[in-house]
């Protein structure tokens, strides 16, 4: 079914240093299913599992876990070893500081030192020597697969209190809101999260068969797939569903499910930076990309399925999405634009 979509900005941004070092980049592209043409569509976005075996491929092909953004080469193989020596830590906290251990070994160094201030933790990016990094997306990798590495071995996600970066708030910076779900805080000293200190005490709860198999996609499936379970962005992504052809809960019904009044709940999404609303477009966006790929659908019923009784508004909502009509987006992702 459906499932969540990445912008094509984090696409051609992973792909910045293939580019440099003269990567046939279409075949990367190709090998991952996504079609160069697509590219050409300012706002395209791709599906997660695309996304993912993407980078897995980018990460083979250049034999560098860095794909060209470091200060240095990175082998395939080091966040794997890094997670086997993570495994039997007992807790969070021991894991972010065996993981900063394991990364000072390597020259110049890049990884994340925990610091603890209060009833905060902070994990603040310690990136030595210079980047190549002009989209952001080393440093944006790193914060990301440092959190969700994290959440994964306790078995829930480390909420977020603030996210800064230590530089101005980039073209892409709307797409932060919904990787982070917390404050953000552009132009900051470091780039660094902060959450509550009481996370660094929750158990590992993983074990070695269980990190043998989440190898077999990871880091990619971290950064294409993130863990909403537990926000409530996630929570009302699942009580909505994905039958869009029928009338959808209201919020106050949602509210009652989820335990909680509207009031509450509209701070919480506010907090986690979204709406209703906009769950909903989102949802609707990400459902109506999906059926795009399917060759037997025809638009109209598409448009029915995510919710639209006039084929003309969805072709209006559709082009606020991605900026091109739902039939050009199509003749995208087979390979005929242009």
């Amino acid at each position: 079914m459906s499932e969540l979509t990445v912008s094509r900005h984090f696409v051609e941004a992973a792909l910045t240093g293939a580019h440099k070092k003269g990567v046939d980049v279409d075949s990367l592209l190709v090998s991952a299913g996504i079609s160069p043409e697509l590219l050409r569509i300012e706002m395209a976005r791709v599906s997660s599992s695309q996304y993912s075996l993407l980078l897995q491929n980018l990460w083979n092909r250049m034999e560098d876990e860095f794909m060209g953004l470091g200060p240095r080469r990175c082998r395939t193989g080091t966040f794997a070893t890094m997670c086997a020596l993570i495994i039997d830590c007992p807790n969070l906290e021991a894991v972010y500081r065996q993981a900063f251990d394991f990364c000072r070994l390597f020259e110049p160094m890049v990884g994340m030192r925990l610091e603890k201030s209060g009833d905060q933790a902070r994990l603040v990016t310690v990136i030595e020597g210079e980047v190549d990094d002009p989209l952001h997306f080393f440093q944006e990798s790193i914060l990301v697969i440092w959190h969700r590495l994290g959440s994964w071995l306790i078995g829930q996600p480390a909420e977020l209190t603030r996210a800064e970066f230590s530089y101005p708030e980039p073209a892409h910076g709307d797409e932060y809101r919904h990787i982070f779900h917390c404050p953000l805080q552009f132009a900051a000293k470091e780039t660094a999260l902060t959450f509550d200190r009481r996370f660094l005490e929750a158990p590992v709860i993983r074990d070695r068969p269980e990190m043998r198999q989440f190898l077999k996609t990871s880091p990619a499936d971290l950064l294409s797939r993130p863990d909403e379970s537990n926000t409530f962005t996630g929570k009302i992504r699942a009580l909505i569903g994905r039958d869009f052809s029928q009338s959808l809960p209201d919020f106050e019904w949602i509210a009652a499910e989820l335990n909680t009044s509207p009031q509450t709940l509209r701070r919480r999404l506010k907090q986690e930076n979204t709406s209703f609303q906009e769950i909903k477009d989102l949802l609707r966006r990400d459902m109506a990309i999906y059926y795009l790929s399917r060759p037997d659908l025809a638009i109209n019923d598409i448009a029915f399925r995510v919710g639209f009784t006039e084929p003309s508004t969805f072709h209006r909502a559709f082009k606020k999405w991605t900026g091109v009509t739902p039939g050009a987006y199509r003749e995208g992702e087979r390979g005929q634009t242009g």
